[in-house]
């Protein structure tokens, strides 16, 4: 079993019934469930995972002080800490994990407006911008075990994907900086005789490339780390994620650099043909950049399509 589904176990066999027996009057305000940080919130946790911030525990979102106050919430506090120490041979630990605590009981707007500066999943256009993908990940990630009031249900819903203006704003941005590392930058280093340089141009390709291919699938970018494996999952372009990885980890020298502008220029067409098929362009060419300024131009309001093309990344 991998780290959420021995959270859910967890919480079935011991949060669960905790509630019914001893707090039957939170049950219609509290929501349980595991999201946030860490490689088990998003299915990506192995036995490596296991040497730090490994825990069976779940999280108990609470409503305001207006709805449950301070004193019961410190009583659900010391039942929560009263639970088993260790469940299918997995330890909680006695110290908070790097970051601060990612389980027991929490107020649901302080979770939110940690993770994304908004306590009810509300942002506006500059916090759309501005939160990392990667924060958004997390907002959403995991799983709900019980939510019968449906707060942070709605919540995560209002996360859930970026506004489609939003999501093409950011795209176009992504598609620009990839078209001037890859199809402009890295053989020009190339010809000025600068390997690293065009190592770096191939890297910034990767990275917006990357970026373009989860805007492409509607799904946030995780935290760098776990990128790679993220993507090889997704349903369109993950293929890419192999050649992405050929790019960043090969020499620039003699027929390996031939090898890796043809890759270049396979991967902008992978990409575009994956902006044809979901008719975010009009424009008919290999030309990344001009894909780019085409999904701008198809952004629906004006003053964020106005905006310099880069605003989104």
């Amino acid at each position: 079993m991998n780290g959420l589904e021995i959270s859910r176990a967890y919480f079935e066999q011991f949060g669960l019934p905790m509630l019914e027996e001893r707090f039957p009057d939170l049950l219609p305000h509290v929501a349980a469930g595991l999201f946030g940080s860490g490689s088990e919130c998003f299915g990506f946790d192995d036995e490596v995972s296991r040497d730090h911030d490994f825990d069976p525990g779940f999280m108990l979102l609470l409503p305001g002080e207006d709805v449950v106050g301070r004193r019961r919430a410190f009583e659900l506090e010391r039942a929560y800490a009263s639970l088993p120490k260790e469940f299918m041979g997995v330890k909680r630990p006695a110290m908070a994990p790097v970051g601060g605590a990612r389980r027991g009981v929490m107020r649901l707007a302080e979770v939110f407006e940690g993770k994304v500066g908004s306590s009810d999943g509300v942002l506006t256009v500059g916090q759309w911008f501005e939160v990392p993908a990667h924060a958004l990940a997390e907002a959403v990630n995991g799983a709900v075990f019980y939510d019968e009031a449906g707060e942070l249900t709605a919540v995560r819903a209002r996360l859930a994907h970026y506004p489609e203006d939003i999501r093409r704003k950011k795209l176009a941005g992504h598609l620009l900086l990839a078209a001037q590392a890859g199809q402009y930058n890295y053989e020009r280093c190339l010809r000025h005789g600068e390997p690293a340089a065009a190592q770096l141009a191939v890297i910034e390709f990767s990275k917006s490339v990357m970026e373009a291919v989860f805007l492409l699938n509607d799904v946030y970018q995780p935290f760098y780390k776990w990128r790679f494996r993220a993507m090889r999952a997704l349903p369109r372009l993950a293929l890419d994620a192999e050649l992405l990885e050929y790019l960043i980890t090969t020499h620039n020298e003699g027929q390996l650099a031939v090898d890796k502008l043809e890759v270049v220029e396979g991967i902008v067409s992978d990409v575009i043909a994956e902006l044809t098929a979901q008719g975010l362009t009009k424009v008919d060419c290999g030309d990344l950049e001009k894909h780019a300024y085409s999904v701008n131009d198809g952004i629906s309001d004006a003053s964020i399509r106005n905006m310099h093309i880069l605003a989104g990344v």
